[in-house]
């Protein structure tokens, strides 16, 4: 049946409804694409409506809005370059630039979320301007750059609505072992197992952790935060670039020791490049200072780690204090949480994705990932803390049906949210949307799976593999082929969750959300993108990115 247009739509919605003329506008559009209605439609009662679609005179209605100026952020998308957002900041307060300029990912691991972390730094509660791990260098040298204006600015234009505090704070009591990046404690490492099988292009690990002696406390949708070391062989070559002594004394510990667990090997700061313009000449005192300004004199800035920074520079012999002084702090990783505390609550459990690429002939290591995958081993105690979820947790009401889309490691949270909804005997509906390269090598939790499905805890599994066919095909294709059926779970009330990476994954699923909503809601593209909009406002469309 052809839709009439937009115009001559029946008002399925009555006056007086406890929403605006636009809202109900919004509200018409929707009942009339799950029912297909012409024109002629006696209009539903309130009853009726609610009965139809269950929360959708909820999801019509305003977010509330969790400070005084969320809605007045439209950088906060971690897809968006930096100079996107701070173009978007352009004219506001001094604190509201500062968070354009974070990584917009509210991942708590520099210990707030992206919003407190400039309220900090502007009140001058906080001193380190290097903290955002997502952000990088990038982030890093514009927080500098801004911090030149505070005290600038009229005080009554950056004093926020609410005091900042460490993300964990209002969750856990202050100083609580295990609660924060400040006040971490000591699990021991169990064991690590290998998700892929022969013949994959990737290496991830399960990993898991004994919590029986932390006391930590964490609920699915919550992070799992790892304080890593570095490889102990880079920590070697960057001594010896130095020509330095492993046992030179560095705050009464020795330089390997600070090198290894104290500061990262990483990309090379700023401050390092500045450094070795202080004590060298010439055209590399020049293209020293051009680095420590972010220019980018060779081509090749976006290579430089610490080591491959001090063989640039072969033969520039810093003191090896003022070389520790100039690198980053090492920064703890996050890790979404991998299983349900309803299960076993003294186990943790990861995820993880091992990180190599080579660069110039070296191999360059992901820190934390190949610590978990490689280098700890079991028994080892390991400094943690969990970072409690803000905006990532399963519906109040178990009866709510969920939507999950999760390829590669994104699919962590979601098997903590079966295995919680299975242990708890939720009896809403789940359906998974899970892909990564090949379905023989890279099925990741496969029998687990196949088992909650037989058992009816996962409703539907729909599945993407990107190298088995002669064309690659990811999740939000397959989301695309059903899209009607997900609709249809959408008007059931359903949440739907995405995790994963946030500035292609998450974007793209994103984009086929906005065409299901369009082809399947007879609505507009405008109108499809303003639908998501409001699922994300009224929390039925969470993420959790990286």
């Amino acid at each position: 049946m052809t839709l009439p247009p937009r115009a001559s739509l029946p008002s399925l919605i009555p006056e007086s409804a406890p929403s605006s003329a636009e809202q109900r506008v919004w509200l018409n559009g929707l009942f009339a694409g799950l029912l297909s209605l012409e024109d002629g439609i006696t209009p539903l009662s309130l009853d009726q409506a609610a009965a139809l679609l269950p929360g959708a005179l909820d999801l019509a209605a305003p977010a509330t809005s969790t400070g005084e100026d969320d809605d007045g952020a439209p950088w906060h998308d971690p897809a968006m370059a930096l100079a996107d957002r701070m173009k978007l900041a352009e004219g506001r307060p001094l604190r509201r630039r500062m968070m354009a300029a974070m990584g917009q990912q509210d991942c708590g691991q520099c210990g707030y979320n992206c919003q407190d972390y400039s309220d900090a730094i502007v009140l001058q509660k906080e001193e380190r301007l290097n903290l955002c791990v997502p952000g990088g260098k990038e982030t890093t040298r514009t927080l500098k750059a801004l911090h030149q204006e505070i005290g600038k600015a009229p005080a009554s234009a950056e004093t926020p609505s609410k005091t900042p505090t460490p993300a964990a704070a209002t969750v856990a009591p202050a100083g609580a072992p295990g609660c924060s990046r400040e006040c971490p404690t000591a699990a021991r490492f169990l064991s690590r197992t290998c998700l892929n099988k022969a013949g994959s292009e990737k290496e991830t690990w399960h990993i898991e952790f004994d919590l029986a002696a932390t006391g930590i406390d964490y609920a699915v949708g919550d992070a799992f935060g790892v304080f890593p070391t570095n490889d102990p062989v880079l920590a070697d070559a960057v001594i010896a670039a130095l020509a330095a002594p492993p046992d030179f004394p560095i705050g009464g510990r020795a330089l390997r020791d600070v090198l290894i667990d104290g500061v990262s090997l990483g990309a090379a700061p700023d401050m390092l490049f500045q450094l070795f313009s202080y004590i060298t000449g010439g055209d590399r005192r020049q293209k020293a200072k051009a680095l420590a300004a972010g220019e980018d004199p060779d081509g090749d800035a976006a290579t430089l780690d610490v080591l491959a920074a001090i063989k640039k520079f072969l033969g520039v012999r810093p003191d090896p204090e003022a070389f520790v002084e100039a690198l980053d702090p090492l920064q703890p990783r996050l890790y979404s949480i991998a299983c349900s505390p309803r299960v076993d609550r003294h186990r943790m459990a990861l995820c993880v994705d091992a990180v190599r690429y080579p660069i110039n002939g070296r191999t360059r290591l992901g820190v934390a990932s190949t610590f978990l995958g490689e280098r700890v081993r079991s028994g080892d105690t390991v400094n943690v803390f969990v970072q409690k979820a803000q905006h990532f947790g399963l519906p109040a009401d178990p009866s709510v049906p969920i939507i999950m889309i999760g390829p590669g490691t994104g699919i962590a949270p979601f098997r903590a949210f079966l295995h919680e909804r299975m242990a708890s005997k939720a009896p809403g509906r789940n359906w998974l949307f899970f892909g990564h390269q090949r379905r023989d090598c890279d099925f990741f939790y496969e029998d687990e799976l196949a088992g909650m499905k037989a058992a009816g805890t996962l409703t539907r599994l729909s599945l993407a593999w990107s190298r088995d066919g002669a064309e690659k095909f990811y999740v939000q294709d397959r989301m695309r082929e059903v899209g009607r059926e997900l609709w249809a779970w959408l008007a059931d009330g359903a949440h739907v969750y995405v995790c994963g990476d946030a500035k292609r994954m998450a974007r793209d699923v994103e984009a086929a959300w906005v065409e299901i909503v369009a082809a399947h809601g007879a609505r507009t593209t405008d109108e499809a993108i303003a639908f998501v909009a409001n699922l994300k406002k009224s929390g039925r469309y969470q993420q959790d990115v990286y």
